[in-house]
């Protein structure tokens, strides 16, 4: 299907852009008898609804009959490329969907997931969420086959496709000596699969819907929004194939021993409020995070506010811990940017006050804080401190609920170089300077991981602390790997 006209603008700045995770991911199987009254497109649809916040490039579904699968897949929102007309033409008993934000491969149809390939049995559609740090050494494998697309999602997809034997057999083969993070949902005409990657470090959680058929998503709140009842998450190193209601059709095995390195970033930024990692609520995270900053962080002011909505349970933390009033401060413009038409240049200039609206008479002689999730390049926080000191605030003390955002991420999150992140240039007093604010406290890694609940070692911090997890090689890095003529 052709691309719409223009393309999805989801930053007014290109050079603004927050932290984008790689994807979300949905599957769901119902058996055959319940295919007309569980309409699996529709499971699929609003599964992806409840994801769209961990990508909003592309969306897709691909579902099958037991005999064919079909794939619909568009640029734009899950709200943009599905409507009554097209759900109703996914008629099937399983799927998988999908919503992207590109780490590896340009933001095109041709890129956009669900992938599909042709196999000898038939054929095997295929989502992903999070970014491979082998994939060159993984195209060889094709020995020459030729690749549709140029994402590192498309590469997995055809050596899957291409080994003799179905997708279980595939899997086995392929999946250990495939590197980086990957939680993926895959079909074939008659069997859901779902892996992650042995350090786990995308979340990905199995469901169960109706005592009859099942669910794999990124996070609970994607089970939570279609009636699924959680079961247990995704195990690291773990492949699971389903192909019947009961229990016993459930079949996991393990591809390889786990090493538990969760993503610590999940928990600050890209999950939903509402979803429960590792046992661990991310909402109650948030607010814990918050009083912690509020105790390593002191300050004499007049009112906590946040940045919407991204500081909200870390403010409601720090004003709880401090004492300081909790207030709203900011008023957020919640559809700038969810367009498919390109601001203009004057647009772009007038910056944060397309999103953020501050409330004068709130904050006019008032003594600040405001709470944000984390500080990537630091432009919004520059342009929030300017846009509150216009409207009449006497002091802005800046307080974030993440250490400094100092090294850049391989797993599925697109910061790929030092000189995109302010605090890989600048120390905190040069940042704080930069933005022009009276103080600024990030809370500390220790203190960030005592929120989480879990152990210091089953963590990814890599963007805080430049240890990964697995060793990526440089040529592995950049976006356009497998795109020679971009740069």
């Amino acid at each position: 299907m052709p691309l719409r006209d223009g393309r999805l603008s989801h930053d007014l700045d290109p050079s603004d852009r927050a932290p984008q995770d790689a994807c979300g991911v949905f599957g769901v199987w119902v058996p055959p008898d319940e295919a007309g009254r569980a309409e699996v497109g529709k499971l699929a649809y609003y599964g992806l609804y409840a994801l769209q916040h961990r990508g909003q490039e592309s969306a897709g579904i691909a579902v099958s009959d037991g005999s064919r699968i079909v794939v619909f897949k568009d640029m734009g929102l899950v709200s943009q490329v599905f409507d009554e007309s097209v759900l109703s033409t996914l008629h099937g008993h399983l799927a998988v969907g999908h919503c992207r934000y590109s780490t590896t491969g340009s933001p095109t149809w041709e890129n956009a997931q669900p992938t599909f390939r042709s196999t000898g049995h038939g054929g095997l559609a295929l989502a992903h969420n999070g970014n491979l740090i082998n994939t060159p050494e993984l195209a060889d494998r094709l020995d020459g086959g030729a690749l549709t697309a140029t994402s590192d999602t498309e590469v997995l997809t055809a050596l899957l496709a291409t080994r003799e034997g179905g997708p279980m057999e595939a899997a086995r083969e392929i999946l250990p000596v495939t590197r980086g993070a990957y939680s993926l949902v895959f079909m074939d005409e008659g069997t859901l699969y779902a892996a992650r990657d042995p350090e786990g470090i995308r979340p990905l959680v199995l469901g169960r819907w109706e005592d009859k058929g099942w669910v794999v998503a990124s996070e609970t709140a994607a089970l939570d929004i279609v009636g699924a009842r959680f079961v247990r998450e995704v195990e690291p190193g773990e492949l699971i194939a389903i192909d019947g209601p009961g229990e016993a059709d459930v079949r996991a095995e393990r591809f390889a021993e786990p090493r538990p390195k969760g993503c610590l970033f999940e928990y600050v930024y890209l999950a939903r409020p509402d979803t429960t990692i590792a046992g661990r609520n991310v909402q109650a995270t948030r607010v814990e995070v918050g009083r912690r900053l509020a105790l390593e962080h002191p300050v004499e002011a007049d009112m906590v506010i946040p940045t919407p909505e991204s500081g909200t349970p870390a403010a409601i933390g720090y004003a709880e811990a401090s004492g300081i009033p909790y207030g709203q401060g900011l008023v957020k413009n919640s559809y700038v940017g969810r367009t498919f038409i390109q601001p203009s240049q004057t647009i772009r200039q007038l910056g944060i006050r397309l999103k953020l609206n501050p409330l004068r008479e709130a904050i006019e002689g008032r003594r600040l804080v405001v709470v944000d999730d984390s500080i990537v390049r630091g432009n919004t926080q520059r342009q929030v401190v300017a846009l509150l000191r216009e409207a009449g605030a006497a002091e802005v003390h800046v307080r974030i609920s993440s250490p400094p955002v100092s090294w850049p991420c391989f797993y599925g999150i697109d910061f790929a170089t030092r000189a995109e992140l302010i605090a890989g240039r600048l120390d905190v007093e040069g940042i704080r300077d930069s933005i022009g604010a009276d103080s600024l406290g990030f809370i500390s890694l220790d203190e960030l991981i005592a929120a989480s609940q879990i152990a210091k070692d089953r963590l990814c911090r890599a963007c805080f602390d430049g240890v990964y997890p697995i060793p990526v090689e440089e040529a592995a890095r950049g976006k356009h790997l497998l795109e020679p003529s971009r740069p």
